[in-house]
């Protein structure tokens, strides 16, 4: 989950590589370093503790420009935060500095090999092995020696790799964990992540797992780790990189917020036909005689793609007619869930590079299932193994703590929930009103952003408590987890979710009067049972706050702590109703002092198991 940057042409190189750095710090930020070097000298390394910042104060005036370089922003796995765990590692000769991202999962073995060969370690790292194996075989050219080394190790990585004695040259390898190259005027870059090449080109070419580039001068060589030449196209990036920047608002998670009405316009952009009632989905017309013949779909994500998945659930059974299962993909690939040839699996995922579910779905294209993807990140690896797939095209979501994924993420459920639903039962007239109603969302979203102010000052009111339960039924049971996780992920407050007619059975024994609840209660089928449940909270002493449909009178007889939503339908409440829970942890967050953009021991694309 650490950010890559490395740069090889006629500019500053450490100020590109720190400013790519800077725009990767969402990724991981427990250390970082740089390395770089200049033909005929020694590369300079320089690592510290702390976000990128420190780095910079750590190098201060110091002249260590040079023709190339590589640098890395960490999110530790193996080894504590320490300078010496730090990125870039280094061999015993200090000929040889990498970056990496990924895990190796057979280092302690080859840790203990090189060991008795007399290579001598400084970090507790698994990283630093690749360093020594590299320098194991290297006899002056680089490529060679991490193919042969790369031949030798089991495990996840994206690499970048620089020779003090082979100069002017940066290696390049890929295995479950993504890593692309940036084609500039007569200048190369390398990244984990489009967002830190941005400033300088948009032009780049993403390697797939087994594929190594060969950066020089002269150009850009492919191959792989059979040494065989290959052919690789370049892409042109859709973002600006005013879209990667904060636009006046002090973090990016307030900015990507309020992008959402613009971010739900552009997921439905081309693809709504309100007069037909229908969706046009491009991205998955290839495989749409196979989705007619499906009668069992499988969707799987993490965390906040796992929680749009449950509200996904809903939609397509009650709509579409199809048997839904839902799957964290870190327990998926450990099962042995039965899967035939009418079952389809989708994953959804906002970076495309989450590996628990990148590893979930090979399994099933192993198994000759049809595969879905939805994803935020043009040419990431999700979206390329995949057969099929639908793209968000929100623009880079930077903040750790997704928002406006999440609300993406389920408006093109709903887009294909009436997909599949107009193949099937789904009558015109209900697809027209599914249609409809989606294409009125932005506005209706902007209306609730008009609420910030309000919001803000239930956030001030309880921003102090140390606990909150979330609570909802069917569509919005899922938000209520997903209000829980945003709370606790950004504000560390202890805050669960739970289906609301479940609290009685357990939930409701820690409700006393410092025990707030926030319940999502719009007008919907369950609304009665959910006062009903809101009531039986009431009377325990504990304190309610409310998501409720404008108009509705009842609500406030129970709590005047109410935010209201304009309404609209039952399926499609869920992407207004969690909009407030965003606001709130958002504002709590900040009023407790924490910084909001990179909570603590968490990073935005996990790329490690």
């Amino acid at each position: 989950m650490c950010g890559i940057v490395g740069y090889l042409g006629s500019k500053k190189t450490l100020q590109v590589l720190l400013d790519g750095l800077r725009r990767l710090e969402y990724r991981g930020y427990d250390s970082a370093g740089i390395s770089i070097g200049a033909r005929g000298k020694e590369i300079k390394n320089i690592k510290s503790v702390g976000k990128i910042a420190a780095l910079a104060q750590a190098i201060g005036n110091q002249e260590i420009d040079g023709d190339f370089g590589i640098a890395h922003t960490r999110w530790a796995t193996h080894g504590g935060v320490t300078e010496k765990n730090a990125h870039p590692h280094h061999d015993c000769k200090k000929n040889i500095f990498l970056a990496h991202n990924g895990i190796i999962e057979n280092y302690r073995e080859l840790r203990a090999k090189l060991l008795e060969e007399g290579h001598k370690f400084y970090s507790e790292t698994d990283t630093e092995v690749l360093a020594h194996l590299i320098e194991k075989f290297f006899s002056g050219n680089l490529e060679n020696a991490v193919i042969s080394a790369l031949k030798l190790v089991k495990g996840s990585y994206g690499l970048a790799v620089i020779a003090k004695d082979d100069p002017e040259k940066i290696v390049v390898a890929k295995n479950s964990s993504p890593i692309l190259i940036g084609m500039g005027n007569d200048e190369y870059l390398v990244a984990s992540d489009a967002s830190a090449i941005l400033d300088h080109t948009k032009e780049v070419v993403y390697l797939n797992d087994g594929e190594i580039a060969v950066i020089t001068l002269q150009g850009v060589e492919f191959t792989n780790l059979a040494n065989q030449k290959l052919d690789k196209k370049k892409e042109v990036l859709e973002w600006n990189i005013s879209e990667a920047q904060k636009g006046g608002y002090p973090h990016f998670m307030i900015k990507e917020i309020f992008e959402q009405a613009d971010s739900i316009k552009n997921s439905l952009a081309g693809r709504l036909m309100v007069k037909e009632g229908n969706a046009k989905l491009g991205g998955i017309e290839n495989i749409a005689e196979k989705l007619r013949d499906i009668d069992r779909l499988i969707i799987t994500g993490c965390g906040t793609a796992y929680l749009a998945g449950l509200v996904g659930e809903f939609m397509l059974e009650e709509y579409a007619g199809i048997p839904v299962e839902v799957e964290m993909a870190s327990e998926l690939r450990y099962r042995k869930p039965v899967l035939d040839k009418n079952t389809a699996l989708l994953c959804i995922s906002q970076s495309g590079e989450t590996i628990d579910t990148l590893v979930a779905l090979r399994e099933a294209k192993m198994k000759g299932l049809p595969t879905m993807g939805v994803v935020n990140v043009v040419g990431s690896t999700i979206a390329r193994e995949t057969e099929a797939g639908i793209y968000n095209h929100i623009g880079p979501e930077v903040s750790v703590a997704s928002t406006k994924a999440f609300t993406s993420q389920l408006t093109i459920l709903s887009l294909l929930t009436l997909f599949l639903g107009r193949q099937r039962q789904m009558s015109l007239v209900t697809g027209q009103r599914i249609a409809k109603e989606l294409n009125a969302l932005p506005k209706l979203i902007q209306k609730v952003l008009e609420q910030e102010p309000e919001i803000k000052k239930l956030a001030k009111k309880y921003y102090k408590s140390n606990n909150f339960l979330f609570i909802g039924r069917k569509y919005n049971y899922p938000v209520a987890l997903e209000g829980a996780l945003k709370l606790k992920e950004i504000s560390y407050m202890n805050a669960q979710g739970c289906a609301a007619g479940e609290t009685k059975h357990g939930p409701i024994a820690m409700i006393d009067k410092d025990f707030p609840t926030f319940a999502i209660a719009p007008k919907d089928s369950v609304y009665e049972k959910m006062i009903s449940n809101i009531e039986e909270i009431k009377a325990r002493g504990g304190s309610i706050l409310a998501i409720a449909t404008q108009g509705d009178k009842e609500i406030a007889k129970i709590t005047k702590d109410v935010i209201y939503i304009p309404k609209t339908l039952e399926m499609l409440t869920p992407i207004l109703s969690v909009i407030p829970l965003q606001i709130f942890a958002y504002h709590c967050a900040a009023l407790r002092g924490y910084d909001v953009d990179k909570p603590r021991n968490l990073a935005k694309s996990v790329t490690v198991e």
